[in-house]
């Protein structure tokens, strides 16, 4: 295999993935400690921000990650069916949680582009479920293409 092009994404080609994506990475980080999680995502490319809500347990890793407003970095990438074109998103900021109460009718409807898998499988009861809402505006966003030439 040899790379035909490696291409910085602008800014127009970024909106339009993420726009046509719904899954990434989200990687958390406290001191020397990593997290990382598969999500779901909205995504406003008006003002290039991710919505997501996330679900933890009271003894989750997760719960403990979320709970401090970490720097955060959503992955977001795809390959074509060939392998013959790869794209990658990286967006790095701080992750915040949004008060439902606080949120705009903009902001509520970026919730309901964040998919949900059809069931769900949680060992507790859904008393001790956390659901909450966050936003990524993240300080840095880019995004790299690749081209491989078979």
């Amino acid at each position: 295999m040899s790379l035909a092009e490696e291409t910085e994404m602008v800014a127009a080609e970024i909106n339009e993935f993420l726009s046509g994506t719904e899954t990434g990475v989200l990687a958390l980080a406290d001191d020397d400690n990593p997290y990382s999680i598969p999500i779901s995502y909205g995504y406003d490319a008006g003002s290039e921000t991710f919505y997501m809500r996330l679900v933890s347990t009271p003894d989750s890793d997760k719960r403990g990650f979320l709970s401090s407003e970490p720097r955060a970095r959503l992955v977001i990438y795809d390959e074509n069916d060939t392998q013959t074109r790869y794209r990658s998103v990286v967006a790095t900021g701080i992750l915040e949680q949004i008060d439902p109460n606080e949120m705009s009718v903009e902001e509520i409807e970026q919730y309901g582009e964040a998919r949900r898998p059809l069931f769900e499988i949680w060992g507790q009861g859904k008393e001790e479920l956390d659901i909450k809402l966050y936003r990524l505006n993240p300080d840095e966003l880019t995004g790299r293409r690749t081209e491989v030439d078979r």
